[in-house]
Parts: structure tokens; C-alpha cells; sequence
């Protein structure tokens, strides 16, 4: 009797603490990666493993610390015990089930081919550089963000991807991707993928468009079924070989 009474508190403590974990987590985490955890601004969490957290302990370092050169911060104000509940309500993600999707991700794959997407993004190490790469979007961003990211690409631009335009003194406007900025200088990429830096004391004019994407809106240029199929295949990309 007296174990069974120990494996009950134990256990209730242990439904206590993903309870706490799960407030906590709609409070800090759920604008970014979503109510179930499916993705949204921020990577989808609801899978097995976490590419940058493998184990608990690192999963706690990421909440606590954020992931630094990322759109991930730190919750410094978060006590240890907290961080802790968080990361394993986070864990029980993971074991919910995988969202399924309609369409046909091989018929998705030929669209991405014959679309040109490679043109600008790269998936295993192939395919140009001007936008994000998509190696494991699948694992890191839900399948409404991805329709959100084809149909209305400017709605949530990724960190990196911001696009800026600026105008030196002779008059010449510079547009492109920002690339690095700090309180003196600036860096861009633009279309072509070439890299230009500029002072900001030799420049007239720095325009920061929000909302905007060097990507076009592929709204309407889809059937609702190849749109289908072609998240279907984004989707499927989780890293593997």
C-alpha cells in the first residue's frame, strides 16, 4: 500500500508539473510555435526529437538562454524549476500525433522542380541561396505556416530576410536582403546575390520594409489541390537523407 501511495504522488507530482509546464508555455511560447505546438513564426515542436534540444538538458539551456543568431530569445525571468516545466511539456509534444495532411508529396516535388523553386532555396545542398533554405522546413514550421509562406509571403518574414532600400547622397538607391547591420554600417544582398555595404553617415535614406518578400505571391497560380501537394512535399522534408 505504502508504494502504491508513493507511485501515486509521485505521479500526480509528475501531472502537476506538465500542468504547470503547459501554462507557462501558452504564456512565453505558444504566439511563436503555436497553441498544439505545430508551428507558426517558430518551428513546430510537436516531433519526436528537436534538432538543437537532443536531450532535456539542452532543451533547458535553449528556453532559458535562446538560440543565438535566431528569432529564438532567452526567458531570463524564468525561474530553473520553470524552465524545466516548460521543456516537459515541450517533451510531451512530441508524442502527439503527426499532422496529416491532403495531397500528394511526389506530385508536390515535381511541382517545386518544375516551378524553379530551387532557383532560391536549397534543400540538401542543392538550389540557390536568396531564400530560406528548406532541407527540414518540415520539421520546423507547420503546414499553415508554409501555405501562409507561398500564398502571402510577406505576412511572416523570416529572421535575415528582411528587405531593405537605401539612398546614398548621388541619388542611387540600393534594394536587397539585409544581411548585417550595426550602429555605423550596413549590409544587403540583393536579387542577384550580390553583396553591397554601405556607411550609414553616406547614406540619405534607409527604408525598412516591413511586411514585404523578395518572394512573389504564388496566390491563385495554384490549383487548391497542387497547393495541397506541394505542402504535402514541403512538409515531408525533415532533414533526412
Amino acid at each position: 500500500m505504502r508504494v502504491l501511495l508513493i507511485f501515486c504522488a509521485v505521479l500526480a507530482y509528475g501531472q502537476d508539473d506538465l500542468a504547470r509546464g503547459k501554462k507557462l508555455y501558452e504564456g512565453f511560447c505558444s504566439l511563436c510555435h503555436g497553441q498544439t505546438g505545430t508551428g507558426g513564426k517558430g518551428p513546430s515542436l510537436a516531433q519526436p526529437t528537436l534538432p538543437r534540444a537532443p536531450n532535456d538538458d539542452r532543451l533547458v539551456d535553449v528556453i532559458e538562454q535562446g538560440i543565438r543568431g535566431t528569432e529564438m530569445p532567452g526567458f531570463w525571468q524564468l525561474t530553473d524549476n520553470e524552465a524545466r516545466q516548460v521543456a516537459k511539456y515541450v517533451r510531451s509534444l512530441g508524442r502527439v500525433e503527426v499532422e496529416k495532411l491532403p495531397g500528394d508529396a511526389s506530385h508536390g516535388k515535381s511541382l517545386y522542380d518544375a516551378r524553379g523553386c530551387a532557383a532560391c532555396h536549397i534543400i540538401r545542398g542543392t538550389g540557390g541561396s536568396l531564400g530560406p533554405e528548406l532541407t527540414e522546413i518540415g520539421a520546423r514550421r507547420s503546414s499553415a505556416y508554409l501555405r501562409e509562406s507561398i500564398v502571402n509571403p510577406g505576412a511572416s518574414v523570416p529572421e535575415g530576410f528582411l528587405v531593405i532600400s537605401v539612398t546614398t547622397a548621388d541619388g542611387k538607391t540600393t534594394r536587397g536582403m539585409r544581411v548585417n547591420e550595426d550602429s555605423f554600417t550596413i549590409q544587403l544582398r540583393d536579387a542577384g546575390g550580390k553583396f553591397h555595404s554601405f556607411r550609414k553617415a553616406e547614406l540619405t535614406k534607409i527604408n525598412r520594409e516591413v511586411k514585404t518578400s523578395v518572394m512573389p505571391s504564388y496566390n491563385g497560380k495554384f490549383s487548391a489541390a497542387e497547393l495541397d501537394d506541394l505542402i504535402a512535399y514541403l512538409a515531408s522534408l525533415r532533414g533526412e537523407s
